[in-house]
């Protein structure tokens, strides 16, 4: 058995799941890397930044030990698609470079021409005669000066106005975990960040929607839950698994060992293979 290196912690548990399949499907091959680069069109460095985690492997290749170790090929498949959506979700976005842009050219209002004393023009001001004039943001498209003062007491007043409306909804997104409220959310896109914490249990709702099972808390039906995995989803799952008779533990939203026995006797009832992953045909089962 290879002595494999420990996954990268940031790794995406879908992205984590298919190289554990991957690296499972190497050591039941005996295939040393090198034999692997031989026998496939990727290279031994290759493969081994796929089987670590560095770098996505490529359908071709997840296809490619398919084949050679006999393993089920649609299966691995549909875990690679859903691993490379969460690897594409998962890295950054890269920052559009600012442009030198030039700002367009006023033209100068014209200088009045002077008028000597007495002929005419304003009278002389001295320091002491000059009257304090109040802050001015002048807009060089329309050459015409706008007093700050009046702006910043509107924006005041919307903030005090805004303030007490958004406050309610704020505490009742952060309360309204496992409650109605928040199942109401998620099935909104407005989904509350999940964040285990120590002896928290949520409730299950249970209700059918066009001819499917949904317990409020996912819509999914492709993600793939392994051990270890968290989440809105992990809840969905042990909610559906509660429904048809298979006793997943408390419903926790974290895949433990009670959770994985459910999920395979659950696969062995649908004859779907027994490894204790909720993959889209596990889905399929849990949401009939």
């Amino acid at each position: 058995m290879s002595r494999w290196s420990v996954l990268p912690a940031s790794l995406d548990h879908r992205v984590r799941q298919l190289v554990v399949q991957l690296r499972r499907l190497k050591d039941h091959s005996g295939l040393s890397l090198a034999a692997l680069a031989a026998r496939t069109p990727y290279s031994k460095s290759s493969w081994e930044r796929y089987l670590n985690g560095k770098k996505l492997p490529p359908a071709g290749a997840v296809e490619a030990l398919a084949r050679l170790c006999g393993a089920d090929v649609t299966r691995l498949l549909a875990l690679h698609e859903v691993a490379a959506q969460a690897w594409s979700a998962g890295r950054p976005v890269p920052e559009a470079r600012p442009q030198a842009s030039r700002a367009p050219s006023v033209p100068s209002a014209p200088s009045a021409p002077s008028v000597p004393p007495g002929r005419g023009g304003p009278p002389p001001q001295t320091v002491g005669d000059e009257a304090p004039h109040p802050a001015v943001a002048t807009v060089p498209a329309a050459g015409r000066q706008v007093p700050l003062g009046p702006l910043v007491l509107g924006a005041l007043a919307v903030l005090v106005v805004a303030l007490p409306v958004l406050r309610p909804w704020q505490d009742q997104l952060a309360a309204g975990r496992g409650t109605g409220a928040a199942m109401a959310g998620r099935d909104l896109g407005a989904a509350p960040e999940f964040t285990p914490r120590p002896g928290e249990t949520f409730d299950c709702r249970l209700q059918r929607r066009d001819g499917a099972l949904y317990a409020g808390h996912s819509r999914t039906g492709t993600a793939v839950l392994g051990s270890g995995a968290e989440g809105w989803d992990v809840v969905e799952a042990q909610c559906l698994l509660r429904r048809h008779g298979y006793d997943p533990g408390v419903v926790d939203g974290v895949v433990g060992g009670r959770t994985l026995r459910a999920v395979k006797r659950l696969q062995a009832g649908s004859g779907l293979p027994t490894d204790g992953i909720v993959d889209p045909a596990t889905w399929k089962a849990l949401r009939r």
